[in-house]
């Protein structure tokens, strides 16, 4: 457990960073069996993204309608073809590439963005919080699917613009945690110390409120990694997204909509790649709040 040594004027405590604390998070995350086989499924899925041409064991790309909606199980083809012979395990293991860079790439840009955004806004507060968040609330008060469909559809399509619609979509949600948290901590007796000592807001901010608001920032981006990966499926699915031929889980499912009824086995595996994958980040992001979370 983390023990607060600080001078009341020019240390803050700096439990977030203490490598104490962090060595007690790994030591809860081992200790919880749910987190762990996420974890694992999570490093596998960048395994297999990172090592697909070795893995793949045909061109995802190659077409063959002689042999197109096979079933799954179909030697050479083990997981079946889709509606245009291409081998569906192949596709799968390139598909996990881009719908991993669609779902996880917008959310640390907008970590970092946000972040700044809403740290800012919560120190400074009056106008120019005021200012802040009242602009950041108008893209919040939008649900996020609608925001993304309509920003994707001004940009135009393509993985480029998909990843820039889904990066605004996150960044008024996570400035809006930021500034919460930024409040919260503005207001304790070693800002106000630090203050008063003189020391300038860049300096306060980077030694006594930085540290000890980007754990609570950190765990709710975590948790938007699935929100971002179901919201770059449905867009890659309505064709803002991934473009054809391009590997892609929510592409795959557009392209394979019509032979459901023909092979519903097939047309359902891209499906459940996303399902597995968003429920993976989800659930590991929960167990990183409750490793994190020090009262527990």
């Amino acid at each position: 457990m983390a023990v607060i040594t600080a001078d009341p004027v020019t240390d803050a405590p700096r439990i977030a960073r203490s490598p104490g604390f962090w060595h007690g998070v790994v030591q809860r995350i081992c200790r919880d069996p749910v987190a762990l086989i996420a974890l694992s499924i999570i490093v596998l899925l960048v395994a297999i993204a990172i090592f697909a041409p070795y893995l793949a064991p045909h061109d995802p790309t190659k077409a063959n309608v002689i042999r197109r909606l096979r079933p799954i199980g179909t030697p050479g083809h083990w997981l079946g073809t889709d509606e245009l012979g291409r081998d569906m395990l192949s596709r799968l293991i390139y598909g996990t590439r881009l719908s991993l860079i669609m779902g996880v790439v917008p959310v640390p840009i907008a970590f970092v963005i946000g972040s700044t955004i809403g740290i800012i806004a919560g120190y400074a507060g009056g106008l120019t919080n005021t200012l802040i968040m009242r602009t950041v609330d108008v893209f919040y008060a939008f649900p996020s699917v609608l925001l993304a469909v309509a920003l994707s559809g001004a940009l135009g399509s393509g993985l480029a613009n998909a990843m820039v619609s889904l990066t605004v979509v996150f960044i008024p949600q996570i400035a809006r945690i930021a500034e919460s948290v930024t409040t919260q901590v503005r207001g304790l007796d070693y800002v106000d110390a630090a203050r008063a000592s003189g020391a300038r807001a860049p300096t306060i901010i980077s030694v006594h409120i930085l540290g000890n608001v980007l754990g609570p920032i950190f765990v709710f981006a975590t948790s938007l990694i699935s929100v971002s990966m179901i919201l770059a499926s449905g867009l890659s699915f309505l064709g803002l997204g991934a473009r054809p031929p391009d590997a892609e889980w929510g592409l795959m499912l557009n392209t394979l909509r019509t032979a459901i009824y023909v092979n519903p086995l097939v047309a359902a595996l891209p499906g459940v790649m996303i399902f597995i994958t968003s429920i993976s980040f989800n659930l590991f992001s929960d167990g990183l709040r409750s490793a994190m979370d020090v009262k527990s």
